[in-house]
């Protein structure tokens, strides 16, 4: 049996959490692939996300920001399904971005299936969107992938 390639898709502010999830799925058997600034946080034991974000301070630097994206989005092409990690974030629960919505887009066209892992709530302005995507809630439990 091929085993199944999962691609973890998530804020930046939920990169330690994405380490521990991937941590987890890889014990149950899944291929994990995560952001790329995910795994130099790991390497590096630095995980303040505006050490990483320096296209604020640097505008050149969103060409940056760019290949990074370009880099996960093929990630979300070539796997089996994706994974949002969607925890709180300046006080919203179940927080998406606008990366996650993007990343969650591709999938949704691309046909491949989309877990979140908490519950979104109708407070999201994205709410309709994620909905429309018909994505699978896994309520907080990995286990239900």
């Amino acid at each position: 049996m091929k085993t199944r390639v999962i691609t973890i898709c998530c804020s930046a502010s939920f990169y330690r959490q994405a380490l521990e999830v991937q941590e987890d799925l890889q014990k149950r058997g899944f291929k994990v692939k995560i952001p790329h600034t995910a795994n130099k946080m790991k390497k590096s034991g630095d995980f303040n996300v505006d050490h990483y974000k320096t296209w604020y301070k640097n505008p050149r630097d969103y060409a940056k920001k760019a290949k990074l994206m370009r880099q996960h989005f093929k990630k979300v092409v070539e796997c089996d399904a994706i994974l949002v990690l969607n925890y709180e974030k300046k006080g919203m629960q179940g927080y998406i971005g606008g990366n996650g919505l993007m990343e969650m887009a591709l999938a949704f066209h691309v046909r491949k299936p989309i877990y979140i892992l908490n519950p979104v709530f109708e407070s999201s302005p994205l709410y309709e969107e994620i909905l429309g995507m018909n994505p699978v809630f896994l309520n907080g439990d990995l286990k239900k992938i």
